[in-house]
């Protein structure tokens, strides 16, 4: 009877087992064809923009048509990840109030994606989207829109270099969010203002880093790779013109297309940070746009778990992997910048979460390593869901344009010479 019963027990042990396999492939399977459909029809979305980035008429009218998919972003929760087990809702606004009118691209007198209106330092409409009638760089105050004093372009009156007021690089002081942001102003105009502010920053700098090695692992967005098809095109990218700006002695750029910071997408981050050269002094880390594509709640996983193959658990091992592997490096993330791609995917899958689900995966487990974040996405900078911005430096509604490469670099410069003077020793 007991070797019965003990047959039994190893064929009930082998049955769920069996049960944990078949659900294991046939998840992997639906995921594998989740990812390709999302694959495509993000492609097929850019092109979409990219046509619609030619007349802004047009523009202004699709992005309104689609801002009730726009992720509404408020003050940030007390937790900044759902305790395991819970479920997150990443359903769309039904209803959007008729008040939220969407950025004029031209310049007309219209709501950002929040229903707020944007206004110039003039307390006129919205910038135009070459650039005439933006900030006043005479030094006078901006003011914001409830009439509270802002931010100058002689750097007076301003909260910290990435425009968050009372907020820091590692965004652990009192942050503004995204949400709070586009209540003061549309993405366009906070672009200009704080390019102004971090050029000043740039030109008052009197901290040698000739002496530094930089690498830059990220994405297309690091990469550069939407202007492939021109000559020499790294030279638009980010990473070298960051190193131009510090006059670094040497910068790596190790952006791949399509790559994202876990193992679900392709050319996951976890699997190449050891192609940083060995002696580099700075890595910088910016990812997520892929990842956001496809991030599922159980593509997201748990900070109890950091199981691999989950968005927590591969980001918990490439961090892990950088500060164990590269101990004499600085290590910088970034949180991925706000892209209307991403909601637009969500329109049609309920399944997807919101973008700052992953921004605040990347900034908790960044606090527990120790490890600085320049956090792009609560900048309110370069953010697609504004047409001026998309018609100015992201034509394709994710990728930014020269114009736009330069911006991202002034910034990530402005923002490494800030944690510089924060810790000046990290640099010595």
């Amino acid at each position: 009877m007991l070797i019965a019963m003990g047959g039994i027990m190893i064929a009930a042990v082998g049955i769920d087992k069996g049960i944990q396999a078949y659900d294991n492939w046939k998840w992997d399977s639906e995921r594998l064809v989740r990812i390709e459909q999302a694959r495509a029809d993000v492609a097929n979305m850019q092109m979409t923009i990219s046509e619609l980035a030619q007349d802004q008429e047009a523009l202004e009218q699709f992005m309104e048509e689609n801002s009730a998919f726009f992720e509404e972003t408020g003050s940030q929760p007390e937790k900044l990840l759902p305790a395991e087990g819970e479920d997150i809702q990443s359903e769309a606004p039904e209803n959007m109030p008729e008040e939220n009118q969407q950025t004029d691209a031209s310049g007309n007198v219209l709501g950002d994606i929040s229903g707020n209106q944007q206004v110039d330092v003039s307390g006129n409409g919205q910038a135009d989207v070459s650039g005439n009638g933006q900030i006043d760089v005479s030094g006078n105050i901006l003011g914001d829109i409830s009439g509270n004093q802002q931010m100058d372009v002689s750097g007076n009156v301003f909260g910290d270099i990435s425009g968050n007021q009372q907020g820091e690089v590692s965004g652990n002081m009192l942050e503004t969010t995204l949400g709070e942001k586009r209540q003061i102003r549309g993405s366009y105009m906070e672009t200009q203002m704080q390019n102004e502010i971090d050029k000043k920053i740039i030109g008052e700098n009197h901290i040698d880093f000739s002496h530094l090695t930089i690498a830059c692992l990220g994405d297309s967005i690091t990469e550069a790779s939407n202007l492939s098809n021109m000559e020499s095109y790294q030279q638009y990218a980010y990473p070298e013109k960051l190193g131009e700006i510090l006059a670094a002695e040497k910068v790596t750029n190790l952006g791949i297309g399509g790559s994202s910071i876990g193992r679900y997408w392709a050319d996951p981050f976890v699997e190449r940070f050891k192609d940083i050269p060995a002696d580099t002094d700075l890595i910088i880390v910016m990812g997520g746009t892929n990842d956001g594509f496809c991030l599922s709640q159980k593509e997201l996983g748990s900070m109890e778990e950091r199981k691999a193959n989950t968005f927590i658990g591969d980001l918990d091992e490439l961090m892990r992997g950088l500060k164990e592997n590269y101990p004499q490096a600085k290590i910088v993330f970034a949180t991925p910048l706000p892209n209307v791609l991403h909601d637009m995917l969500r329109k049609e899958r309920a399944y997807l979460l919101p973008q700052s689900v992953l921004v605040n995966a990347i900034k908790e487990l960044a606090v527990e390593y120790e490890i600085p974040v320049i956090d792009l996405y609560n900048a309110n900078i370069l953010d697609t869901h504004d047409a001026a911005v998309i018609y100015n430096y992201m034509p394709d509604g994710v990728h930014c344009n020269s114009a736009g490469y330069t911006i991202l670099a002034e910034h990530f410069a402005a923002e490494l010479i800030r944690l510089y003077e924060q810790d000046q020793e990290v640099w010595e």
